[in-house]
Formats: structure tokens, C-alpha cells, sequence
């Protein structure tokens, strides 16, 4: 089963997605719906990570929680500095200090700071151990280093693994 559907989940995933897209169900849209499910997956499965492996899966709710949260209210705090007085910005680069090893995992870290508003991964060093972000604006870069190891790093390593 593994050889013909790689991604079972990301096979329906592809076949719902096509049939939101063509805005029709008919058979015709639901067999090739189902055809690209199979066969985009299987096409590319050569070029997928490994799967990661959750240690502790039930905290995910939580941290995709908090992340959502975290987004309404980073959308809020920069239309106001935007709308504000966009002169007043101290727009920082910031090196935040990698605890993650896993590539998945700093690949996720990456993500999710540049899914919050405000904040944007730049880069990751070759040797995966430091995360440029880029913030909007900061007094205090350590504290905003200290505040995406406590709410985004310790909480995925603890995922993860």
C-alpha cells in the first residue's frame, strides 16, 4: 500500500483540492480527481523527507493554538504600527540560537516565525545552528530571541523530539 500511496493523506488532500478547484462533482471530475491524488504523490514521493516522528502528538493542539492566537494578534499589532507612524519603526535583524537539530524541525521553526506578522526568517546557517529573522520592530532583540525560543523552539523540541 505504501508503494502505490505513499502520502494517503496528502492523495485525498489533492483529490478534495481538485474538485473545490473545477467547482464540479461529476465522475469524471472525481476519477481525476482521484488520479492526480495517486499520482502527483507517488510522482514525488522520491523527493519527501522522512515523516517526522511526534513524541508527544496531543501537544500540537496546543501549539497550533497558541500560533493561531499569536497570529491574530501580531495582524493587530502591526496594522497599528503600520497605520501608526511608520517612521517610528526599528526594523532589527535578529541571530536566534538553534536547539532543533532535525531539519523538518528548523524547517518548521522557519515557518512559523515567518507566519507571525512582523517577524520573518531570512535565513538559517549552513551548519543549522543559528535563525536570521528579520523583525518589523523591537527594542529589545534578546527578549524577542528569548521570546521565539520560549513560545515556538522549546514546544516543537518537546513535539518532536
Amino acid at each position: 500500500m505504501d508503494r502505490w500511496l505513499p502520502h494517503p493523506l496528502m492523495s485525498a488532500t489533492i483529490a478534495l483540492l481538485w474538485l473545490f478547484l473545477v467547482n464540479q462533482v461529476s465522475v469524471a471530475q472525481v476519477l481525476l480527481g482521484g488520479a492526480l491524488g495517486i499520482a502527483v504523490p507517488y510522482l514525488t514521493s522520491a523527493f519527501w523527507p522522512q515523516r517526522p516522528r511526534l513524541r508527544r502528538p496531543w501537544l500540537l493542539v496546543g501549539y497550533v493554538a497558541r500560533l493561531l492566537v499569536d497570529i491574530l494578534i501580531a495582524n493587530l499589532e502591526v496594522a497599528r504600527l503600520v497605520l501608526g507612524a511608520p517612521q517610528r519603526l526599528r526594523p532589527t535583524f535578529i541571530e536566534v540560537p538553534l536547539e532543533l537539530t532535525d531539519d523538518f524541525a528548523i524547517t518548521l521553526l522557519a515557518s512559523v516565525v515567518s507566519l507571525t506578522p512582523g517577524t520573518l526568517s531570512a535565513d538559517i546557517a549552513a551548519d543549522r545552528a543559528t535563525l536570521l529573522v528579520h523583525a518589523l520592530d523591537t527594542a529589545d532583540p534578546v527578549a524577542v530571541c528569548a521570546e521565539i525560543k520560549a513560545r515556538y523552539e522549546a514546544p516543537l523540541k518537546e513535539i518532536l523530539g
